[in-house]
């Protein structure tokens, strides 16, 4: 495989692994302090900071600022005003909201209730929306007003009570969609803002489940991932001793909540050290400085696409003049991260690798550029990377049949031990709502007979000092703008395309971007051509924007049609080059509404560069 190394900058220079590993016994330590049957819940934690700081600033939204106790008492009445709907402590309630205060009034509401939280995609409708109220079981749907458009494209939506919650920046001006229940509002105004009665969640275990956190897998739509209550508040544990946060600090929330990253360590983060968040309802270029200066933010959640998205903008007078001290994520280049301190200043970045239903995970506690964490020391952690034929589709085996450590430099698939022990919380897994998706994410016999690892379908790489690097995503996802976009989805919401034979989809390499974007390549029937504009409009009406192909090339090979799958990885080498494909290509044109032919001007137009071809991982 000719994969593309990791950059690092010419004076970087590791820290010894002792002190490497001096900052993860501190995670660890961390991450223990509480125990999966303790009677501990995140609504717990909630209300002991509610109490102990209740008139700090917790939220911040604009100009409104919500203290601790001004969120718990919110809080409350959602609590009051769903169960006098008829939920109880173990049932599930989906939600569908914006990032805005009332979303983590109806979260926190619910959970003082003991209600497991489903977060919905935003920017997701049809055949998607409906499965995610099905696979996750949901008895109620908590609808932001700004999410009704969802409702009304989606066809066969399960008969379960839809309560909708008034958003005043967005109203609802069109015909309500059926089965909306206007009358929520009213009764959430007019419930009790008396702290909610906890002996209704008393027995709820720390191990129990909280929220179910939708995450695309190989194959079809995506799973709704279990996070129970003790993963959730060791999360902000664990940061708190890796960021050495405090309740001085101010965290910017600018990722959707129901993407987990900010529901999770963002959140668990600010509420453990008692700090604020600011909240703003979607990522914008144009505003982000000037929120860190307005709200004097010290700490953020990125992306590596936000990063970019900063860093193209054109330079600004005092740039370097901010409050940020550090900031956590993922897909962060070595070369975007290097640009990003010599602009911005010398900010601590804390990059990791992990995913929402992770039972291990990486983080970069040194600073170290382009990496995705280390691992001083094999023996103290869960995570191993074994040996992957990309070519194949396969682990090789060893004469033993089990499969084979990576050496360093090898590329390998990330895998995490399982833990199954009852006192014990890290190194579980703890799997999905389908019994089936959780079984497909264990390997077995791995190492020895008898043991049992989470798959985590991530091909990564470590170098001689133990520093780690993420490559791709394995087989049948990829990954673009820091979501995992499943393949076999996207090809099947775009079969039906009027004269379509066949339709390929994969991830191509795009130079200075982390992970794939997507490229359909499309055998079309005898007498039928390609039509951009209504393949353009049917990616609209099917996919969120980030799953729609960027890039479409059209075959007339005619033995496509059985060899197709098989060619993937040497469709994904040629990708976008015109001189690697005879094929006529397009691109994807969101100004105009449709897939231009290939040319260097439509890429310029559309900020991508030209394809180097031969890279492939």
């Amino acid at each position: 495989m000719n994969l593309p190394q990791p950059l690092h900058a010419p004076a970087q220079r590791p820290v010894s692994r002792e002190q490497t590993q001096a900052l993860l016994d501190l995670r660890s330590a961390a991450s223990a302090q509480i125990k999966p049957r303790d009677l501990y819940t995140l609504a717990d934690r909630l209300e002991a900071q509610a109490d102990r700081q209740g008139e700090r600033p917790f939220l911040i939204d604009g100009e409104q600022v919500l203290s601790y106790a001004e969120v718990d008492r919110l809080a409350d009445q959602v609590a009051h005003a769903c169960q006098a709907r008829g939920l109880r402590p173990g049932d599930v309630c989906a939600l569908a909201m914006e990032n805005r205060p009332a979303f983590f009034a109806c979260w926190f509401g619910l959970v003082k209730l003991g209600v497991v939280v489903a977060f919905i995609n935003t920017q997701v409708a049809g055949k998607p929306l409906v499965h995610a109220l099905q696979t996750t079981s949901a008895k109620a749907l908590l609808v932001g007003e700004e999410c009704l458009g969802n409702l009304q494209a989606t066809e066969g939506l399960p008969q379960l009570p839809m309560w909708l919650v008034n958003d005043a920046e967005q109203p609802w001006s069109g015909e309500l969609p059926a089965g909306i229940d206007t009358t929520f509002a009213q009764n959430l105004a007019a419930a009790p803002r008396s702290r909610f009665p906890r002996e209704l969640r008393a027995q709820i275990e720390a191990q129990a489940p909280t929220l179910l956190i939708f995450t695309s897998g190989t194959t079809g739509l995506p799973k709704a991932a279990r996070y129970s209550h003790m993963r959730w508040m060791s999360s902000g544990d664990v940061m708190e001793v890796t960021l050495q946060a405090t309740r001085a600090d101010v965290f910017y929330c600018c990722l959707p909540l129901y993407h987990g990253a900010a529901a999770t360590s963002v959140t668990s983060t600010a509420l453990r050290v008692g700090a604020s968040i600011v909240v703003r309802r979607k990522f914008s270029v144009r505003e982000f400085w000037n929120d860190v200066r307005r709200h004097r933010i010290s700490v953020f959640q990125y992306i590596g696409e936000i990063c970019r998205y900063l860093l193209n903008r054109p330079v600004q007078a005092g740039e370097r003049e901010h409050s940020l001290r550090c900031m956590l994520g993922a897909g962060l280049s070595a070369e975007a991260w290097q640009r990003w301190i010599d602009r911005f200043g010398p900010i601590q970045v804390f990059e990791g690798w992990g995913a929402t239903e992770a039972n291990t995970n990486l983080i970069n506690v040194d600073n170290y550029r382009g990496s995705c964490g280390r691992v001083p020391d094999w023996n103290r952690t869960n995570l191993r990377l074994v040996r992957y034929d990309v070519e194949n589709d396969c682990h090789p085996r060893d004469a033993n049949g089990f499969y084979q450590l990576c050496e360093v430099g090898e590329v390998g698939e990330a895998m995490g031990f399982i833990v199954d022990h009852p006192d014990i919380g890290g190194g579980r897994f703890e799997g999905y709502t389908c019994a089936a998706a959780t079984e497909s994410k264990i390997r077995r016999d791995v190492l020895q007979t008898g043991d049992a690892w989470w798959s985590s379908g991530d091909l990564l790489r470590q170098d001689a000092d133990g520093y780690c690097y993420f490559v791709d995503r394995i087989g049948d996802t990829f990954r673009w703008k820091s979501e995992n976009v499943s393949t076999q989805e996207v090809a099947d919401a775009l079969s039906d395309l009027p004269g379509l034979e066949l339709i390929n989809v994969y991830g191509v390499q795009v130079p200075e971007h982390e992970g794939r974007a997507g490229m359909a390549a499309v055998l079309m029937q005898p007498g039928a051509e390609f039509d951009p504009q209504a393949f353009y409009q049917l990616t609209e009406a099917r996919l969120p924007r980030y799953a729609a192909p960027l890039f479409v090339r059209v075959s007339a090979a005619a033995d496509l049609t059985s060899t197709f799958k098989l060619r993937k990885v040497d469709l994904q080498r040629q990708g976008y080059c015109p001189q690697a494909c005879t094929d006529p290509l397009f691109i994807r044109d969101e100004a105009s509404a449709t897939y231009q032919p290939y040319s260097l001007q439509v890429l310029a137009q559309v900020g991508l560069p030209p394809f180097i071809g031969g890279r492939h991982g």
